[in-house]
């Protein structure tokens, strides 16, 4: 079979330079690897100045000195008391031990003049602080100093509780946390991904084929991520989301092609012909699903954060590598394995297997809902549209402190700390910017604001002043009421900045900027920017998406039919997200506290994310569709017999997808668990609900207006949809 698709041509070219193909690859995905290991991944310097809160972030970075907070409780025991020789001892032994390590500095013990806040309300708790010299993403690295001095001042003294918190030590236990995470979410997908992959082929080696592509695509792109990172700076999120997406798409892509070529080979092409039939038709549903995906993912670009560029970026290049090697590598492996692909076949499993691609389970529900296609689609849109329900009442959230496992040490200490002093690890700041913000008129202003903030009964004494070294900004720390992100917090955040701000240190002679940042500053400020950002990157996404499906179907109705099922899909998933996460369903299965809400960036990313790979499965669906009907089947039985012939391979693919999102769903922090479970259950119900039962009612009930291009578009360019060679010798 000879096509003039480009899919065709690749694949032909593919399977006729089998050892260029295979070795090339091979020697990409090595290089990649290593030079992306040579040059390393270059981390964001500093967060996105988002409102308000991320104008205070700037000035602190251009006025301060580069470091890190640490603080060290040393608490006594029950009925104990901060003037016990024992709390003493510790105390001075922390102070030694930390004084005069490599970039420390700023060493504050608690029984120096004017450090009486940092002895608790009780006289229980005692803190020392102290500073770690250098950039963020440095601090992390030289904190082990400080953490192995304290901890042998901990061993020492067994009758007093002695841990750490800081930004340094707390970055650093939950970047190992979140290493190990990975490392366990990829150990239990790969089996579960290849015992998928064995029910649906049957064989060894057909079920290791998809899985190989999968991971060289992810191991590649996290090579490139290297180099492109110096570029635009990622941090370990990019690499979680690289895994997640490249091992879900790069199994569907080439499990979409190996299907295929087995089917025609069942049927009685020859090894060469159905390599070409296979690239002709999945190769070029594959291009076409890709695209799709890298454009919703170019959406994220549009949401106005580093961290979204980043994550777009990712998403992108690997949904790219691994659609290049599907339609590049895979048709050289399954020319050169031809019916070998069979090897190792697992006697019962492979008995099972259907060589036709129909289903038999989804074959009789698709001939239920032809059967009655206006009940079917209004029973399945009523029940898409009361699971999106809960998202109406949807609240967004930055992380916070109570997002992390409490299995971490660093966070036990965090709510010990927190529990001896309110507030006190997650104050209101409020950053003052003035020629000299020591004179004395700020000075009476910054003890007004703190007086009045008092008075309200949402914030506690007492106030810090920390002033940069040129005087010219002053940082106001206020401990307020809650956890940084729930409404005690932001109802505390609203009054400061609702009036207390304004009518004192904003109005002081000679000050310049007021800013107010903090956690529950930070939150609000990121949902007002993604609430104003979020209508371009949604426009952005189905405009795009319309004209792709519009190009490759020559149809006006299926890119509206498909971009409002998969809004349907993506709302109920956004539902079933709420219910459980916001409104705290399943927290001893899921391991989790609520806290209140979603995370601010997850809306926007499950978006583009679930539109694009939802597009994957509506493509290839449509695509065999189309196929038929181009070779005059009517409209009802083109549909039947392309969602028979697929649905086996839909359901194989979005196991596979739910399977590696669901592993997500382990980790330890509540934004990875929103993640998988958001993910896995929407890929659930896109397979099953919207493109087994809404999809083929719909296409029913439109008939031959499924195919409707006005006039005017009929200058578009015609894409053939490659019929199916007849069979010939193997």
């Amino acid at each position: 079979m000879h096509t003039n698709t480009f899919a065709g041509r690749m694949g032909r070219w593919s399977a006729q330079h089998r050892k260029t193909a295979i070795w090339g690859w091979i020697a990409f995905v090595v290089i990649a690897f290593v030079i992306g290991n040579a040059v390393g991944t270059q981390k964001p310097d500093h967060q996105d100045y988002v409102g308000p809160s991320g104008q205070a972030t700037k000035l602190f970075d251009e006025h301060f000195p580069k470091k890190d907070d640490e603080q060290v409780i040393v608490q006594a025991g029950k009925g104990g008391h901060a003037t016990d020789p024992a709390v003493r001892t510790a105390v001075d032994q922390t102070v030694a031990a930390v004084s005069g390590l490599p970039g420390v500095t700023d060493v504050q013990s608690p029984y120096a003049k004017g450090n009486e806040g940092q002895i608790s309300k009780d006289g229980r708790s005692m803190l020392v602080q102290f500073s770690i010299r250098g950039d963020e993403d440095t601090t992390a690295n030289r904190v082990d100093p400080t953490i192995a001095a304290v901890d042998k001042v901990k061993t020492a003294n067994p009758a007093v509780f002695v841990g750490q918190f800081g930004g340094a030590s707390a970055e650093k236990a939950i970047d190992q946390a979140q290493n190990e995470d990975s490392s366990k979410s990829m150990m239990l997908s790969l089996p579960a991904t290849l015992a998928v992959l064995l029910v649906t082929f049957g064989a060894l080696v057909a079920a290791g084929i998809p899985l190989l592509l999968g991971l060289t695509a992810v191991f590649a792109t996290l090579g490139l991520v290297g180099p492109v990172s110096h570029l635009v700076p990622m941090d370990n999120t990019v690499t979680e989301v690289v895994l997640l997406v490249g091992l879900a798409v790069g199994v569907d892509y080439s499990l979409f092609y190996l299907r295929r070529e087995r089917e025609e080979r069942a049927r009685g092409a020859g090894k060469l012909e159905a390599v070409h039939i296979a690239a002709a038709s999945s190769g070029r549903a594959v291009l076409i699903a890709g695209s799709t995906v890298i454009v919703a993912m170019a959406g994220m670009f549009f949401a106005g954060l580093s961290i979204f560029t980043a994550l777009g970026l990712g998403a992108i290049m690997v949904v790219a590598v691994a659609m290049i090697g599907s339609v590049t590598v895979l048709p050289a492996v399954l020319a050169s394995l031809g019916d070998r692909v069979d090897k190792g076949r697992i006697p019962l499993l492979h008995r099972l297997r259907r060589t036709d691609g129909d289903s038999r389970v989804w074959g009789w529900i698709l001939d239920k809902v032809l059967k009655r296609p206006a009940v079917s689609a209004v029973v399945a849109t009523a029940l898409l549209v009361v699971m999106a329900l809960p998202a109406f009442g949807m609240h967004t959230v930055l992380s916070g402190t109570d997002d992390y496992s409490r299995k971490l040490e660093v966070m036990q200490v965090y709510d010990r700390m927190q529990a001896a002093f309110p507030g006190g690890q997650i104050p209101a700041i409020v950053a003052v910017e003035a020629k000299d913000v020591t004179t004395p008129q700020i000075a009476a202003a910054t003890k007004e604001m703190g007086d009045q903030a008092i008075a309200t009964g949402e914030f506690n004494a007492p106030l810090s002043v920390d002033v940069s070294p040129d005087k010219h900004v002053a940082l106001i720390s206020i401990p307020m009421q809650g956890n940084g992100t729930d409404s005690a917090s932001q109802q505390a955040l609203a009054a400061l900045r609702g009036g207390i701000v304004d009518d004192t240190v904003a109005t002081a002679p000679g000050v310049e900027h007021a800013y107010v940042s903090g956690e529950a500053a930070g939150t609000k400020d990121f949902n007002d920017l993604l609430k104003s950002k979020a209508p371009i990157v949604f426009a952005f996404v189905l405009s795009l998406a319309f004209v792709l499906l519009l190009v490759t179907f020559r149809s006006i109705v299926i890119p509206i039919k498909a971009i409002v099922l998969n809004l349907l899909s993506v709302g109920a998933s956004y539902g079933l997200l709420t219910w459980i996460f916001q409104d705290g369903r399943f927290q001893d299965q899921l391991g989790y506290t609520p806290n209140g809400g979603i995370a601010s960036w997850l809306p926007i990313f499950l978006f583009v994310i679930l539109f694009g790979l939802s597009m994957d499965y509506h493509v290839f669906i449509l695509s065999r569709v189309r196929e038929a009907f181009d070779r005059g089947m009517k409209t009802e039985d083109a549909v039947a017999h392309g969602i028979k012939a697929t649905a086996g391979t839909v359901t194989s693919a979005a196991i596979v997808m739910v399977v590696v999102f669901a592993t997500f769903a382990t980790q330890s922090g509540i934004e990875m668990k929103e993640l998988g479970v958001g993910l896995a259950a929407a890929i659930l119900i896109d397979a099953t609900i919207v493109r087994a039962v809404l999809l083929p009612a719909a296409m029913k009930l439109l008939g031959k207006w499924n195919w409707y291009l006005p006039r005017k578009l009929d200058w578009l360019p015609k894409v053939s949809h490659e019929p199916v060679a007849q069979p010939s010798a193997a």
